[in-house]
């Protein structure tokens, strides 16, 4: 039979075993020490549907001062974390995967647009989501669109809705940065056909 050690606090004060150290959480292999990992974290938030929008914004020339110097190139992305924020002031916000090229973009360029892609508009957003691409010139090729007059940037033909921001604050959060945006302009150009959505990892419409 084995002996059950005698716990009591005398017993315990008494003996020179050595003492229990309580360590705090292992961070997971996925580094979060509260225990959720990142696959159980996108699985939670894959099943909250949202909108779908296209960043826009134009990069700057390298030289300004030098007619020669490449001319501006417009610059595409897109997102599905942009909400709402104020209506007075108008506000959105819109989160960016930190040290992606648009989070780059926005941190020296103030002015973006977002149109709200259509049901009839997936190809748009998996075009603009492809990771690796180093211009965006040839994305904007075949899409008709508009140049915002606050902004200068692209705004997508057919979209439900397009608004014109100035970068009001910048937050890093996380692996993202916040861009919050006051909006400049605001549109609704199309009134026909239903929002393109984004539900559990894919593009879908309503009904």
């Amino acid at each position: 039979m084995t002996d059950v050690p005698n716990t009591s606090p005398v017993t315990a004060a008494a003996t020179t075993a050595s003492p229990v150290v309580f360590s705090s959480p292992t961070p997971s292999a996925a580094g979060h020490a509260e225990g959720v990992s990142n696959d159980e974290f996108r699985a939670a938030m894959s099943r909250l549907a949202s909108g779908v929008v296209l960043v826009t914004a134009q990069e700057p020339p390298l030289d300004p001062d030098d007619p020669r110097a490449p001319r501006c190139e417009d610059v595409g992305m897109t997102a599905t974390a942009f909400v709402s924020v104020s209506l007075d002031p108008p506000l959105v916000l819109v989160s960016l995967r930190e040290g992606s090229r648009m989070d780059d973009l926005l941190a020296e360029q103030p002015l973006w647009a977002v149109s709200v892609l259509a049901e009839s508009q997936r190809h748009i957003a998996g075009r603009f989501a492809m990771k690796g691409r180093v211009s965006d010139r040839l994305l904007f090729e075949d899409i008709p669109y508009t140049r915002g007059e606050a902004t200068g940037a692209c705004l997508v033909g057919g979209a439900l809705a397009t608004l014109e921001c100035r970068t009001e604050q910048r937050v890093t959060a996380g692996d993202h940065t916040l861009v919050i945006g006051r909006v400049l302009t605001a549109r609704v150009p199309s009134a026909d056909g239903g929002p393109l959505t984004y539900f559990r990892g894919r593009y879908r419409h309503l009904g």
